[in-house]
Parts: structure tokens; sequence; C-alpha cells
């Protein structure tokens, strides 16, 4: 690895905005691990996937503040003092954010800007690194997709989670409020929200075949994606974190193995032991924000950082 992870973050002040979600749990267990000093921001709102159960293993290790980013006062509070923060709060369903746009608005864009803001005025020596995704590029041209791709969202969502990155690119560029952001692909693994099917399809699939229900796969199940195990996409943000050669840029994280969804649920099916899969018709409000097949090419934040998932399929 080209970059100290271990020895970067001894010893240093990190913040997590959505800390007690999936990643950013993840992310805060491996720093307290590396010996960081951790503060979890998160608004706990039902349905989104925060809850202290998932930082039950450093619960007495870390600080935790249940707030919503989108006050201004509170993050003008919250940032100061840290060395590193991972922006990792949003609001992450396609759906939701087509059934209610102002509340995604006011999450993915309006709120990053308050950060971002806190930044500027009370702590402009931070760094930022923003949890993108490559729902920003729409329904592919090519494949795999490299970051010169053109930026095309199809729904809500990716316009404001585009919108929410380009601002740390710019206070990046303009008020050296140093930041840069990963688009990640399907990230899963443990702590992953599987309560309901919002939040990206491959945990509500892994929450059936464990409980021996019916996957139902929308058309032929022929649709490729790439997915990056969680402990992968945590090793890719702390690189992010540690490196300003990354600084104003954007990256692709993803995996090495694009998997039909066919193929992944006969894989979850044989791991399992149980469960069904049939093949359903696209419900139109779905099919008419689908992407068809993707999966990205990583080698840019490769050869910046040394990054490499280690954690097969």
């Amino acid at each position: 690895s080209m970059i100290d992870v271990a020895g970067h973050y001894r010893s240093r002040r990190v913040m997590i905005t959505g800390g007690l979600g999936f990643i950013g749990s993840n992310l805060a267990i491996r720093l307290v691990q590396l010996g960081a000093d951790v503060l979890l921001v998160d608004s706990l709102i039902p349905g989104s996937g925060g809850n202290l159960a998932n930082i039950e293993a450093v619960k007495d290790l870390v600080r935790v503040n249940v707030a919503d980013i989108r006050q201004a006062n509170t993050m003008n509070y919250l940032v100061r003092g840290h060395d590193v923060i991972f922006n990792l709060a949003g609001q992450v369903s396609h759906i939701d954010s087509m059934r209610d746009p102002h509340t995604d608005l006011e999450v993915n864009c309006r709120a990053q800007l308050t950060l971002l803001e806190a930044c500027r005025h009370h702590n402009p020596g931070t760094k930022v690194v923003f949890a993108g995704t490559r729902q920003v590029y729409g329904r592919p041209d090519h494949l795999p997709v490299t970051e010169d791709h053109l930026v095309r969202p199809t729904d809500v969502n990716g316009i404001n989670k585009v919108a929410g990155e380009y601002y740390h690119l710019v206070y990046n560029n303009v008020f050296g409020v140093r930041a840069c952001s990963l688009r990640l692909t399907n990230v899963y693994g443990p702590r992953q929200l599987i309560a309901h099917n919002r939040q990206g399809f491959i945990g509500w699939f892994v929450r059936l075949a464990l409980d021996g229900g019916e996957i139902q796969v929308f058309g032929d199940g022929s649709q490729i994606r790439d997915f990056v195990y969680v402990d992968d996409a945590v090793d890719a943000f702390l690189r992010a974190g540690a490196a300003d050669e990354v600084n104003g840029e954007v990256f692709n994280v993803g995996g090495d193995e694009p998997t039909s969804h066919a193929d992944l649920v006969h894989l979850l099916l044989e791991l399992s032991g149980g469960g069904t899969c049939r093949f359903v018709e696209w419900p139109p409000e779905k099919k008419a924000i689908d992407i068809g097949s993707f999966y990205a090419d990583s080698s840019r934040f490769r050869a910046r950082t040394g990054w490499s998932p280690q954690v097969r399929l």
C-alpha cells in the first residue's frame, strides 16, 4: 500500500456523518481499531439505516451526537477540531426521492452545503471525504464506466447526490477545504439495513434467501452489477481520507466481478440452502428510473491510492 493508513489515523480526530448507518458504523469500528478519536453524527431518522446496535462493539470507545446535518448552528459547532470528516449522511432511496423530492433535496443537497460552509468558516483545515454514488451516471453509454462518463441522473436522488458531490469539489477548488468524492457501487455486508427493500437490492435478496422466501427478479435477470464488500469500501474511505493526491476529484469505487442479477440470486440460494427465485415483470415506477447494466472502472482510484478490493463476492 502506498498510503500508511494505520499510522495516519492514530490519535487523529475524526467525525463521521451518518456514523450510525451501514458504512459509517463499519468505518467507525475500523477507526477505533486504528486508534482514532471518533465522533459519530447521525439523525437516527427511522428507516434510514442509522441504528445504535451497529456500534455495540465500540459504544464506549466513540462519541455519538444525535443531530440533523441540515441544522447549520449544530454543524458549525460539531465540525470544529476534526482532522478528517467522512461525510456519509444521506437519503439513499431512489424510490423515496421520487415520492418526496423535497426531503431528498434537503438531505442530499442543502445539508451538504451546510456542512461545507461550517468547514469553511469553522474548520478550513479539515479534509472531507464524501460518499457519492454511481447513480449519478444514469444509463451507461459504455461498460465499464469511467469517471469521464457524462453525469446524467435518471432520478431525483441522483440529481441531488451529484449536486452535493460538486459542492465538495468547488469548496476544494475555490475555498481550499480539501475534499473528494467516492462514487460507490453496490456495497454489501454486516450492519446493512435489511428491514425493507428501499436501500439497495442486495441486502434485501440476502434477507429473503436467509428467510427461505421468494426472491423476485425484474425482467430476465440479465442486468449486470458490481458489488463492493463493506470492509473494502471502508478501506477506500480510509485511503481517501489519508491522501492529498485525491483532493478535488471524484473516483469510482467498484467491485472486480460484474455479476448478473440471476447469477447473484443463484449464488445466494445455493449458499443459504433455501428460498426460491421468480422472474417478474418490471414495476413501471422502477422501470422508469432503472439504469440497466452497470459496472465501474475503478482503476483511477487504485492507481492513486493503491486500493484494491480484497473480498470476493
